[in-house]
């Protein structure tokens, strides 16, 4: 398609219902003769909502970055509470109208996804859930809060979460038990008001998927991240297949450990260190070293993504450097207006920080080569397949870390990326199963949650020793922000990761070919369905056993021939 549209003034104020409804009201109440005017509408609504997406990202944006200013806060939170439930109630009323125009079969096959995505929203929509919804994002802001405002004293000094975590690095056994017990035991202050926090969402939850005629949450779930292409119990399937093949590979990555580092049983503060006695990875000191070797790792590994990392650098795209007050994690975010991407982490200068950049840089990459689409739901795509290109830009770039590291500490750092894939791979299915079961029984108390929980570490988890230290053991899921403030939104990542393994897989004999259907799929956003998005970039979609098996060999053949 190519077809100006200019519905929206430049000057609106997207944070603002009063401005926004009189164009959300035209666009609900205009006629519709033929297929032109149809794809009018839709392209019309396109760019409004672009605009209303670009208002509320850069609010969620300001809010993570600077969680002590209280004008930010209530600025994000009037949004959600004043233009989030009126734009769902109109969206529904619009979606209504597209899903039963006598034109919609008219439409070229380009709005094929659009159309199969808008029917199932129109399914789903029930009016009594709007102000639930809005309550479940002003809960995940709480977590936000609470997490965010964690420091810990250690030290003589006043640390971020994200910087204690660098010392599960050091080669200093004293030294990283008292920074694991110092971060933990501040984490444990919270643990309460947590509980209380996570009870309220299940109920809110289930409250959500019951007015929609649900079961439960799960259903509800599934249906409002529209995972036409895989159920439930396929979910069942990867978990079986997770513990079949990748827990006997974390196990033994561990046990070799315990030998390396001659010790009778590995304590939770001995499963980051370097099990060699060599100090950490530190690729980079500041956020300058990070955008510069990045820069000169996508230029080395493909032109047009050098040129695209070099529009992250004007000084708006990108906060980087951990700092008190800062939300914790780190993310991506489409400004959908501008077609402007911004990048947010806490880098510390760990090598987890780097490997945090190079997946949002593939988060960005896949915003950019699909900012042509015109029609905003276009430059989203579903995440199973979004996670693919953050995922398998850690991996492609890999060829790459010359940039940061010497010969040795290059093959170290992609030993550890390794490990840390079969680490996800089982974390994700402890997260992904805990969420299933929480929510098929939305009454089990807090002990029953916590027995649920001791059960899956033990299925899914490393052999560590856990005594004297059981309570903080069975909070251990409480570290998991999707939890609380994206239930359901984790799967994603294992399927993705066996896709970008496979990706990686493909590129070690066709490193080109591999690249080139990369940057193909990308470009396609979220126009066509997740199968065919996997297909594109020359992968199945897939996760069943057999695929599990096979990815798992390979990353077992590929440890075995790298120095320990």
């Amino acid at each position: 398609m190519n077809i100006d549209t200019s519905f929206v003034p430049l000057e609106l104020d997207g944070a603002s219902w009063s401005a926004l409804e009189p164009l959300y009201t035209s666009l609900r109440d205009r006629t519709v003769d033929d297929v032109a005017d149809l794809e009018r509408l839709l392209l019309d609504r396109s760019e409004l909502d672009a605009h209303v997406s670009e208002a509320g990202n850069r609010l969620y944006a300001a809010m993570t970055c600077d969680t002590t200013d209280q004008d930010i806060e209530a600025a994000y939170l009037k949004f959600v509470e004043e233009v989030s439930p009126p734009l769902q109630q109109i969206s529904f009323e619009i979606d209504q109208r597209v899903a039963e125009s006598p034109f919609l079969t008219e439409l070229s096959s380009h709005f094929g996804v659009l159309v199969r995505d808008t029917k199932a929203s129109v399914k789903l929509f029930q009016e009594e859930n709007v102000p639930l919804l809005v309550e479940d994002t002003k809960m995940g802001q709480q977590f936000g809060s609470i997490s965010g405002a964690q420091m810990v004293e250690f030290e003589g000094e006043s640390r971020t979460m994200p910087w204690m975590g660098t010392i599960q690095e050091d080669t200093n056994r004293d030294r990283r038990e008292a920074a694991w017990r110092a971060s933990w035991g501040r984490r444990a202050e919270d643990r309460e008001a947590l509980d209380d926090l996570y009870d309220a969402m299940i109920s809110n939850r289930t409250k959500i998927g019951v007015n929609a005629g649900y079961e439960d949450y799960v259903g509800y779930a599934f249906a409002s991240k529209q995972r036409f292409d895989y159920t439930p119990e396929d979910c069942k399937a990867f978990h079986q297949a997770a513990e079949d093949v990748f827990v006997p590979l974390l196990r033994k990555i561990h046990e070799d450990r315990r030998q390396q580092l001659g010790l009778d049983a590995l304590r939770p503060w001995d499963l980051a260190v370097d099990s060699s006695g060599r100090t950490p990875l530190r690729p980079f000191r500041t956020e300058a070293e990070l955008v510069q070797g990045c820069s000169k790792m996508f230029t080395a590994l493909d032109p047009e993504l050098g040129e695209l990392f070099a529009r992250l650098q004007d000084g708006e795209s990108l906060d980087l450097e951990s700092r008190p007050g800062k939300s914790p994690g780190g993310y991506q975010l489409h400004f959908d207006r501008q077609r402007k991407v911004f990048i947010f982490m806490n880098a510390a200068g760990t090598h987890d920080d780097l490997q945090t950049m190079l997946h949002e840089s593939g988060h960005a990459f896949h915003a950019m080569l699909s900012e042509h689409e015109e029609m905003v739901h276009y430059r989203h795509s579903p995440i199973e397949f979004a996670e693919v290109a953050s995922m398998a830009m850690e991996k492609l770039a890999a060829t790459q870390l010359g940039m940061f590291y010497g010969p040795q500490d290059a093959a170290r750092a992609w030993r550890e990326h390794l490990e840390d894939c079969i680490r996800s791979i089982t974390w994700v299915a402890t997260i992904d199963a805990f969420q299933h079961e929480i929510y098929r029984n939305p009454n089990l108390d807090r002990s029953g949650r916590t027995a649920l929980w001791l059960d899956l570490d033990q299925r899914f988890g490393v052999n560590c020793d856990w005594s004297g230290l059981e309570d903080i053991r069975q909070m251990q899921w409480q570290r998991q922000l999707h939890l609380f403030e994206v239930p359901f939104y984790y799967i994603e990542y294992g399927i993705a990761q066996l896709g970008a393994l496979q990706l990686w897989r493909r590129s070690t004999s066709d490193h080109a070919g591999a690249l080139k259907d990369y940057k193909s799929a990308l470009r396609l956003g979220g126009s066509k369905p997740l199968p065919e998005l996997f297909a594109a970039a020359g992968i199945p979609f897939d996760f069943s056993p057999k695929t599990v098996q096979r990815v798992g060999e390979t990353v077992a053949a590929e440890l075995e021939a790298l120095p320990l």
